[in-house]
């Protein structure tokens, strides 16, 4: 059984950082690709970032430049470094992994950008 768990989030005021964290249980996350979706109040869950089981990453373009994917293969742990917050990354945040046909969600953490 796959299990996902998120940790990190919190309030923030613009301009700083927080650090996501997902590790896994049940699955070695250095041979799936991972994903950190992010989901905001009425609007629909978007990808934000990803990882290959080869080490490549994407993040998409409305958090390029601020946002970074990593793992740690000794620690089966993903995560989303977030810094130069903005008011509109605010957000439930998920990581996510796809497996023997199955969908993984973790159950999300909330980042709060706000003064």
């Amino acid at each position: 059984q796959v299990q996902l768990v998120e940790s990190g989030g919190g309030l923030v005021q613009p301009g700083g950082s927080l650090r996501l964290s997902c590790i896994a249980a049940g699955v070695i996350l250095s041979g799936v690709t991972m994903r950190w979706y992010r989901q905001a109040p009425g609007k629909e869950r978007e990808l934000v970032a990803s990882i290959s089981s080869g080490g490549t990453t994407n993040v998409a373009d409305f958090v390029k430049g601020r946002f970074t994917i990593s793992r740690d293969n000794a620690k089966n742990t993903v995560y989303l470094q977030m810094n130069n917050l903005k008011p509109e990354d605010t957000a439930v945040y998920y990581c996510h992994t796809y497996r023997n046909g199955r969908n993984y969600w973790g159950q999300g953490t909330q980042a709060t950008v706000s003064s």
